[in-house]
């Protein structure tokens, strides 16, 4: 018999899916009161070396309303070659070349271990992928330097078929022509002036003016698209030109007066890119991607002007309702998203300055398209230089990690109804059977566009069960969900891959414990966390702090063994017992709390955590702590502060940085410079430890994370102290004793603290 823990691990790395309960409550009621509602996290491309993709077109039900797919749970009637659909129980006939199957001759898609599929489906001729550039060119020059080199490095990473394009913009916006040899040609548009879709593309001569007469903006001539963009260019064709072009960017030539910042005009820059994909390539695999150095300042989608003086908006300017471009430039840039997502176009946008450059405002066009925000503090830096270069990785065949115009729909048992996804995706409107009236994140719809994806982009998604509560389940029955995701391969093959999974019903008021045994905490957290973020983009903090606080005190209500109004009772079992100090981290984490963040770090750090998968997830809600010392081997330790001891090396990873911190013994020690002595060979091995580790980590990680190495008392040492749990602090320093941690200077509550409360509200009669 497999524990849940097993049966978790093995679904997980089978079908990339976490549900929240691994055993289903049987009624709407039930379901209310466990609190944590039914829920998943998806991961539609998790990497499958072990599955080949097949060959030919999924088989689907012949019911209008329902068109799933063939799947293991489906009953088979091999005799008369007719099958039963499990979400709706239509009898379906299998098309003529299924003539040869039985028993013992069966097709993948009916095998268990074949519960996740994919189908290359040959029906599209192929097309290219479309790689266009959008570069500022209002930077300091070592900056348009490393950038322009990072820039001529990624033409050799990409396809040689692939497309590309380039537009520069600083005071204007220059498309440049990339077809023509030996002579450099743009076209200019000015950066103040918002033109609609069919100007851009009237001007840039990709359809025709519109003439009197009936024939209105007729498009040029119906042949190959790549022949009649100019702008829009093979690798292989323009590779040297584009080399040379890109070797000439020089800075924006508009004089900087004194007290100004330079005028840019991001917002019309990204339009025009918008534009130009939308006449050549709709629906096509494209990226846009957006190299910027500073905020917006003038045109349309201005964050900021131009007055040095007046400073970009902070989060006290938000609340106090002080940032006046802000509800005008997000709209901007919302209307510009869509329009994307709507031509399944992706927008990048990697930002180096050392202020702010308006990611607030602008963080929906790679939201809504599933893009990548790659911050920085410069382009001259190996964070960027590295993360730039992983975002062309490839996988095990060779093939980029990166899929375009994704589709994800799905398919539910009739006791089940879809609430809604967050994650990198808009939400295509599709009204079925299947949709919830009650809506958790982007909902009131079975399928949803996800523009760009990777092995590792990960949906929650959240479940309503709708079974009343006066009509049972029988006995054994099971509840199904289907998730269809359709994909443009980066080989530029149109795929379909199929997860179909199921999970028991179970009686709430008989079966309880099991159902408590069932619950995965580690997802539940992060779906809990997902919602919480969802929420914090249009509530106030303190009201979703409070709502978390609120699930939390009522799911322990529900499961937490306790006498009445006796907190030294309160017990929960081990399925629960780490979800509160999830919790506890979570309210203290970058997602929630803006203190100390400015609006485009909260942004940043936002959009991550709403598309990884869980692992990567836990690390930023709860990042881990490994200890290095001369007593063993490198262990993880607890993130408190009692593990800050002078003779030990704190390696800490919270994905965005990773911190390795040196005790104040191991400080003076490595400044006494002992590591280069040869008697002391062990503590140069100590020292190099972690270096190693941090090393490994950098590696793989994406976006890479900020490397920083500090020591005890050393300004840097912030970013390990205000990430443990305070449980010594100036408030108890009676307790000290030897060996017992660093004191941390915070009026933050400790887990102590936290969990002493949560077990006084819990077991409270009044609640």
């Amino acid at each position: 018999m497999t524990t849940y823990q097993e049966f978790i691990q093995q679904n997980e790395d089978r079908d990339g899916v976490r549900f929240s309960w691994n055993l289903w409550p049987s009624s709407r009621l039930e379901a209310t009161r466990l609190v944590v509602p039914v829920s998943c996290l998806f991961t539609p491309l998790k990497e499958r070396p072990d599955l080949p993709p097949v060959q030919y077109e999924p088989v689907l039900c012949s019911r209008a309303n329902c068109k799933a797919v063939l799947n293991p749970l489906c009953q088979v009637d091999f005799r008369a070659k007719i099958w039963a659909c499990n979400f709706c129980f239509q009898r379906n006939p299998f098309p003529p070349s299924y003539a040869g199957i039985s028993d013992v001759n069966q097709p993948a898609e009916l095998m268990p271990q074949f519960s996740t599929i994919e189908y290359i489906v040959q029906r599209a001729p192929p097309t290219p992928l479309v790689f266009l550039y959008v570069v500022d060119t209002c930077l300091e020059e070592e900056d348009l330097q490393a950038l322009r080199e990072s820039l001529q490095m990624s033409l050799s990473l990409l396809p040689p078929n692939a497309l590309v394009g380039l537009i520069t913009f600083g005071r204007m916006v220059q498309v440049h022509e990339l077809s023509c040899e030996g002579i450099a040609k743009s076209y200019v548009f000015r950066g103040t002036k918002e033109l609609s879709s069919k100007q851009i593309q009237e001007m840039l001569g990709l359809i025709k003016p519109a003439a009197p007469g009936p024939q209105q903006g007729r498009p040029v001539a119906p042949q190959d698209p790549s022949a009649t963009c100019r702008f829009l260019q093979p690798v292989h064709r323009v590779d040297m030109n584009l080399t040379d072009l890109l070797g000439e960017l020089q800075r924006d030539p508009w004089p900087v007066p004194q007290g100004k910042r330079p005028l840019r005009s991001t917002g019309i820059a990204l339009s025009i890119a918008v534009g130009l994909l939308e006449g050549t390539f709709p629906n096509t695999g494209a990226r846009v991607m957006l190299f910027t150095g500073g905020p917006p300042t003038q045109g349309p989608g201005m964050v900021v002007g131009d007055e040095l003086k007046t400073p970009i908006r902070s989060w006290h300017d938000i609340t106090k309702d002080n940032a006046r471009h802000l509800k005008k430039a997000t709209k901007y840039y919302e209307a510009l998203a869509n329009r994307a997502a709507g031509n399944g176009h992706c927008m990048d946008i990697y930002a180096c300055a050392l202020d702010q450059t308006g990611l607030l405002e602008m963080k929906c066009c790679a939201n809504l398209t599933g893009g990548h925000i790659v911050m920085g503090d410069s382009f001259n830096t190996s964070l960027f230089k590295q993360t730039f270069q992983r975002v062309f990785s490839k996988d095990y065949n060779g093939e980029f990690r990166m899929a375009f115009g994704g589709t994800l729909e799905v398919k539910t048992s009739r006791e089940l109804k879809v609430s809604g996804a967050i994650g990198p995706c808009v939400s295509l409107n599709s009204k079925g059977p299947s949709v919830s009236e009650t809506e958790m994140g982007v909902g009131g719809t079975n399928q949803w566009k996800i523009c760009s994806l990777s092995p590792s982009t990960t949906l929650g998604m959240y479940f309503e069960v709708v079974n009343q509560h006066n009509a049972p389940i029988p006995q054994g029955g099971r509840g199904a969900v289907q998730f269809i995701t359709q994909y443009q391969h980066s080989n530029t093959q149109r795929r379909i891959r199929v997860t179909t999974v199921a999970r028991n019903w179970a009686d709430a008021q008989s079966q309880i414990q099991h159902i408590e045994a069932s619950f995965d905490q580690e997802a539940s957290a992060v779906l809990m966390a997902r919602l919480g973020v969802f929420r914090a983009e249009s509530e106030e903090g303190p009201d979703v702090l409070r709502w978390l606080d609120r699930q939390l005190i009522r799911l322990c209500q529900k499961f937490g063994q306790f006498n009445k109004d006796d907190p030294t009772s309160f017990k929960l079992s081990e399925s629960l017992s780490l979800y509160p100090q999830f919790m506890f981290h979570l309210r203290r984490s970058p997602f929630l709390q803006v203190f100390n963040n400015s609006p485009d770090e909260s942004s940043y750090y936002r959009h991550h955590f709403v598309r990884q998968d869980l692992t990567q997830s836990l690390i930023m809600i709860q990042p881990i702590l490994y200890s290095y010392s001369f007593h063993g081997p490198p262990e993880p330790v607890l993130l408190d502060s009692s593990s800050i001891l002078p003779d030990r090396i704190l390696l800490m990873d919270t994905f965005f940085q990773l911190v390795i911190y040196h005790g104040e013994t191991i400080a003076q020690w490595r400044k006494a410079r002992y590591q280069e002595m040869a008697e002391y060979e062990n503590f140069k091995q100590l020292l190099q430890a972690p270096l190693d580790d941090a090393q490994e980590i950098l590696q793989t990680r994406f976006p890479s994370p900020r490397y920083i190495d500090t020591e005890h008392g050393g300004s840097q040492a912030r970013f390990l102290l205000s990430k443990v749990n305070p449980s010594q602090t100036h408030n108890n320093l009676y307790s000290w004793g030897q060996e017992t941690g660093a004191p941390i200077l915070t009026d933050d509550v400790s887990l102590q603290v936290f969990m002493d409360h949560l077990k006084k509200l819990a077991v409270s009669s009044a609640a």
